[in-house]
């Protein structure tokens, strides 16, 4: 069966949210009106209908990448305010969000079970942020995607071998090299991942080099992810003219 996107979003709505519009100092995450964690405008921004997001360029190996909204502008702050704030208010509204680019992503098969598996966090950045932001959107997103009547689990299936450079300021294909050989399969975690659609889990997809590795890793592991899907891309990975030839 193809998974219900509708309902996956609608995760995002009022029920859901009761549970987490804390009114908190900082109001609104996305836009700092007062009151709740995020405002019903900002809602809305995370609840746009799920697309394709292909970088510019394609790095080589990248499965189809999903995104439901721009990273910019409300979207983007309630990001940041999540991963380097610790707004832990926002983990479900964000995970239902993340659950809505699976979604449209891939289709499951009844009796099918679809595995998340997130990009992992470098330890440097877990240890300063006190969490692994990554891994927690893609439990979110995983109940969010149970609510909806899919099989859903999260698998950490891949590890750091060795830590790359600071990628701020790298281009394109400074990244993709800078990244490449960096990641590499947990073998104990990949019996959880056979038999399953696999789909690849990043908070914002930007040149695409962390995902594109991340499914090589996987797939030198005979593991073949059948696509990526974050909550927001950079503007320059919405609306590229085409995906990339198969």
């Amino acid at each position: 069966m193809t998974i219900d996107v509708r309902r996956v979003l609608l995760h995002t709505g009022e029920a859901l949210l009761a549970a987490t519009d804390l009114v908190l100092p900082g109001g609104c995450a996305g836009c700092g009106a007062p009151g709740p964690v995020l405002c019903p405008s900002c809602r809305r921004d995370l609840s746009r209908p799920p697309r394709e997001a292909w970088p510019v360029p394609v790095p080589p190996g990248l499965p189809p990448p999903w995104a439901v909204a721009p990273y910019a502008g409300t979207v983007r702050a309630a990001l940041v305010a999540y991963k380097e704030d610790g707004r832990v208010a926002l983990l479900r509204p964000l995970g239902s969000a993340l659950a809505g680019a699976v979604g449209a992503a891939v289709a499951v098969r009844p009796g099918e079970r679809l595995v998340l598996v997130p990009v992992p966090s470098r330890a440097a950045a877990v240890r300063s942020r006190g969490r692994d932001h990554v891994y927690r959107l893609a439990r979110a997103a995983a109940t969010a995607l149970r609510a909806a009547d899919v099989q859903a689990q999260v698998v950490r299936a891949l590890r750091q071998v060795r830590v790359p450079a600071d990628q701020s300021g790298l281009g394109a294909a400074e990244r993709a090299a800078n990244l490449s050989g960096a990641l590499t399969a947990r073998r104990e975690a990949l019996p959880a991942l056979e038999r399953t659609t696999v789909v690849v889990v990043d908070d914002v997809v930007t040149t695409g080099a962390t995902l594109a590795e991340s499914a090589r890793a996987l797939r030198v592991a005979g593991i073949e992810p059948q696509a990526v899907a974050v909550v927001a891309a950079t503007r320059r990975s919405r609306g590229a003219a085409a995906p990339p030839t198969r």
